[in-house]
């Protein structure tokens, strides 16, 4: 599925948003602690989550196609702002994949 993230005050600039980049979101756990406990989404804080891809690109495990798409397609979008990074965590929040449950093993 796809969704629309408003990127700017006006609307009339939007980045698509699909599951798949939501899945890669929750694969790495991007947006986890990502924003301080005063809850701003500023450019410092789009510059952090920047900062955290590169350094998970740099890495062997890092070499995900999925990964590259949600930065080329979403994170470094040119139309991508603090706003659009705060539509973006609450579009996460609200579609955010469910956590397996966990399993005991039997002895």
């Amino acid at each position: 599925m796809t969704y629309q993230i408003t990127a700017n005050s006006k609307g009339t600039r939007k980045i698509e948003v699909t599951d798949h980049h939501l899945a890669t979101l929750a694969k790495y756990n991007l947006l986890e602690h990502l924003v301080d406990s005063n809850g701003i989404v500023d450019e410092s804080v789009l510059d952090k989550l920047r900062f955290n891809v590169r350094s998970i690109l740099s890495t062997e495990s890092g070499n995900d196609k999925d990964l590259l798409d949600l930065c080329l397609d979403v994170l470094y979008h040119s139309d991508m702002k603090a706003l659009g990074l705060a539509n973006l965590i609450a579009l996460y929040q609200e579609h955010k994949p469910a956590e397996e449950p966990a399993t005991e093993s039997e002895p």
